[in-house]
């Protein structure tokens, strides 16, 4: 996971600071002194480093604390201001052309995952935009490129304009604008070819495609995994491409997270979204704020609604809400509920997205199989109907019989009962505002994490009435 060893290096070296009621010049020292070797492991450019550093002691020793923190929480409040302008304080668009298309050149080394991105890109300005984009094949090297972006296209049922027999990338670029223009398309996106490094061809046919495209955005694709050569990578693109923004690949991966920490500072160029994952829905728009939040293990609220937002179904979740205040949760809404969620992603991803969360030794590494719903399914629908719609009538001798029908064995069956009537409990908390005992779960012990909940809380009591009212317009 990206910046998971950086994450874990930068809270230790900040927990000791936290619960102090006064803190030292010492102190602050030793807590720099982690912090720059937790940035210089994670490959984060030297330089960066040390302005960081400067500016966290200039910030710890010259602030007053405010009222609402305790000193430790001081210096992780500015510890996360830095970082968050480390990666440029806010998010950044794409340059959108005031007539159709707009122009989009993607750009960047081989093997980046630039012909994947086109397509996650495509999808997200469909989805985002309702966008009717065209993909140019622009990348005649590589064997099979231009039949992979073809394969894309078929999968998001959208045009890929390319000329097989023809060399010049110039010319297939000129004759898919006009394929744009004849059918109208709002969006065209160019993948081009890449090299194992950069090389004067390659820049020399890049700038006949920007003198024919005259791209609105161009964008290079780096490869997070790279680190601080990442920054090379796009100075020198930079120089003769003048770069509108960066495309983070693999940050799923093993990677360090220098790239991310470091491109904006030395080339500020910002990060305008990040790939997290092969599939086309793997793209997201990049918040520094909120990678700051979550590298600190704060987590990320925003995302995770968005994503509920998105992919959730509302209809579904005020009558789930309504079941839980009601008590009459059953099996058959747990399968549900269960499909919901596995729609947002990897569970364990989304868990470092709650505040507290992201520093729970047990669920550091939890993770939920595909298969393992597909085990639950089994042994839901080996339950008689009563049994599903009233668990509590569920006895030893119900559950053999369950074991042997679904062929999983009783222990499966009792742990997964029991983690039934746990999410049950945890919901009903949760859906009725009230948050007690939530606090005193593993990993939410922290001041952070108790205010989120608290916050949540007070959410949950003053929206009731509206919730209430929209179910009522939902049942009538």
């Amino acid at each position: 996971m990206a910046f998971e060893n950086l994450s874990e290096r930068l809270q230790k070296a900040l927990r000791s600071l936290t619960g102090k009621g006064k803190i030292s010049e010492e102190d602050i020292n030793k807590a720099s002194r982690e912090i720059r070797l937790a940035l210089l492991e994670a490959d984060v450019n030297f330089k960066v480093v040390k302005d960081f550093i400067k500016q966290i002691k200039k910030d710890a020793l010259g602030k007053e604390v405010q009222e609402s923190l305790n000193p430790g929480q001081q210096i992780i409040k500015i510890v996360d201001e830095e970082l968050t302008k480390m990666m440029g304080e806010e998010s950044v668009s794409l340059n959108k052309s005031p007539h159709i298309p707009t122009i989009i050149m993607m750009v960047g080394l081989q093997g980046t995952g630039k012909t994947t991105t086109v397509g996650k890109l495509a999808n997200y300005l469909m989805k985002k935009d309702k966008a009717r984009p065209l993909l140019i094949a622009g990348d005649i090297y590589r064997p099979a490129a231009i039949d992979q972006l073809k394969q894309i296209g078929d999968n998001l049922n959208v045009p890929v304009y390319s000329e097989l027999d023809n060399k010049d990338v110039a010319e297939i670029v000129k004759h898919g604008l006009q394929e744009a223009d004849k059918n109208k398309n709002d969006y065209v996106l160019i993948d081009t070819a890449g090299r194992l490094e950069i090389d004067e061809q390659l820049m020399d046919e890049l700038k006949r495609v920007t003198e024919v495209a005259h791209p609105d955005n161009t964008l290079l694709v780096v490869d997070a995994m790279t680190g601080q050569a990442a920054t090379k990578v796009a100075e020198g693109f930079n120089a003769d491409l003048d770069l509108t923004g960066i495309i983070l690949t693999k940050l799923d991966g093993d990677t360090r997270g220098g790239a991310a920490l470091s491109i904006r500072a030395v080339t500020g160029l910002p990060i305008i979204f990040t790939g997290q994952g092969e599939k086309l829905t793997d793209l997201d728009s990049f918040y520094p704020d909120r990678m700051a939040s979550r590298i600190l293990g704060m987590g990320d609220m925003l995302t995770l609604i968005e994503k509920a937002q998105q992919d959730y179904d509302t209809k579904e979740a005020e009558k789930m809400a309504e079941k839980m205040r009601e008590n009459t949760f059953d099996f058959n809404d747990f399968v549900d509920q269960m499909e919901q969620v596995q729609k947002l992603g990897p569970i364990d991803q989304l868990i470092k997205m709650i505040p507290g969360m992201a520093n729970n030794p047990a669920l550091k590494n939890i993770q939920i199989p595909d298969n393992e719903i597909d085990h639950i399914k089994a042994i839901v629908y080996s339950m008689t109907p009563e049994e599903r719609e009233n668990p509590d009538i569920l006895n030893p001798s119900r559950r053999r019989r369950i074991a042997a029908g679904s062929g999983m064995p009783i222990v499966q069956v009792n742990r997964m009962i029991k983690q039934f009537k746990q999410s049950k409990e945890m919901m009903q908390k949760m859906t009725s505002g009230n948050m007690k005992g939530l606090e005193n779960l593993p990993g939410m012990d922290s001041p952070m994490a108790r205010r989120a909940m608290r916050s949540m809380g007070k959410k949950f009591k003053k929206n009731k009435k509206k919730r209430l009212k929209k179910l009522k317009r939902f049942h009538s």
